[in-house]
């Protein structure tokens, strides 16, 4: 039997060789199909967003941690900051998008009954709140736990940092155009300034909304306004102590960083988001040693509230409200979720005692009254 020749070998090694490449060229452009298949397919089923967001959740938004786990989702967000009450105006102008996230219930309120006038259908979700607080310090906290205004909310040996803060008896202190010098016990901090609560402007920001809120609350003899003819009596006198304090920041950020920066002298009592304080501790791994946070009782929570106004905008609301991951990132800017526990700890980590369990709080005025009220003070403080 003749041997094959050299020429046969080779012949046989080409087709292998050629038959080899004929399958790699089809695996690879079944490759390529299915990955232009699952690209188009990715594609189609992609939800883009665009939003109007709050100064509060920007940067939570914005953090890449949460744009990844959207994207993954097949989410991609555009938001757009701009102020919560301004949300309203948009829809009101014939702005169409796909959902709000403003800072408040009462903001959050005003764009579902403006979005119903024009025939849309929103949804609401409450991902994060936060309570309403005042930031202070330990000579500020003497004086009104002497004057039985405050009281530490714990009994640790260590220096207490949070108080209880009676609301009534601080405004009634204010309405009285009291100095701190007049004060029993004054002597760590006896000046002739007024005793005010520094706030942003009403006008503008929802924080100093909320402070107004607290306020006709303590003037109203505890109860929330409800009627708009109320609502002008307590506005009045509200409106003074927001014209006594001089100028205002227009957002809370502004407050807070001065209370910060330049401390008692300029601010002893900032009025601002307990998300505030706590993400700062997060940042700077604690607070000043003389940095105190103080609970109005009653206080206000302020809730975040995502509003969808379409169906692929209630996805993101969803995630938002109950994603394990997104609401633990929530907890590293200070907003509390759905697990208060959680939030206490995380805090503690970063050497910052809060209140765990608030009981005394109250609801906002209506947005009809709140929108009295600031109608009021807006006058006032032309003047």
């Amino acid at each position: 039997m003749a041997k094959p020749s050299v020429k046969a070998f080779i012949s046989v090694g080409l087709l292998i060789t050629f038959g080899a490449a004929i399958w790699f060229a089809m695996a690879d452009h079944s490759k390529q199909k299915q990955q232009a298949d699952n690209a188009a397919t990715a594609a189609k089923n992609a939800i883009v967003l665009e939003g109007l967001i709050a100064l509060d959740v920007e940067t939570y938004l914005k953090d890449p941690r949460v744009v990844k786990i959207l994207s993954d989702k097949n989410i991609t967000v555009n938001a757009t900051r701009i102020g919560s009450r301004e949300m309203a105006n948009r829809i009101k102008s014939g702005m169409t998008t796909d959902f709000f996230f403003p800072s408040g219930i009462v903001a959050a309120n005003q764009i579902s009954d403006a979005a119903k006038k024009v025939s849309i259908n929103t949804v609401s979700y409450s991902p994060f709140y936060t309570p309403m607080v005042v930031a202070s310090w330990v000579p500020i906290a003497k004086i009104l736990t002497a004057n039985k205004i405050a009281k530490p909310l714990t009994n640790s040996t260590e220096q207490t940092k949070i108080y209880n803060l009676d609301l009534q008896k601080l405004t009634n202190l204010m309405l009285e155009k009291k100095r701190w010098k007049d004060l029993p016990n004054s002597n760590e901090y006896e000046v002739s300034r007024s005793i005010l609560v520094s706030t942003t402007d009403v006008r503008k920001s929802n924080s100093a909304a909320m402070y107004l809120a607290l306020s006709s609350f303590a003037i109203n003899k505890g109860e929330v306004v409800t009627d708009k003819t109320t609502a002008r009596t307590v506005a009045l006198q509200v409106a003074e102590l927001f014209k006594r304090q001089g100028y205002q920041e227009n957002y809370v950020n502004g407050n807070f960083d001065d209370y910060v920066s330049i401390g008692i002298g300029k601010t002893p009592l900032a009025f601002i988001y307990e998300n505030q304080m706590v993400s700062y501790a997060m940042s700077k791994k604690g607070i000043a040693a003389d940095m105190v946070l103080m609970y109005p009782a009653p206080t206000i929570f302020n809730k975040v509230v995502f509003v969808a106004a379409n169906e692929k905008a209630k996805i993101l609301g969803e995630l938002l409200a109950n994603d394990p991951q997104l609401q633990k990132i929530g907890i590293e800017y200070g907003f509390r979720g759905s697990d208060p526990a959680a939030f206490a700890a995380e805090a503690k980590k970063a050497g910052l005692t809060v209140n765990e369990r608030i009981t005394e709080v109250i609801d906002p005025p209506s947005y009809e009254v709140m929108a009295e009220m600031i109608d009021v003070i807006t006058q006032e403080m032309k003047q």
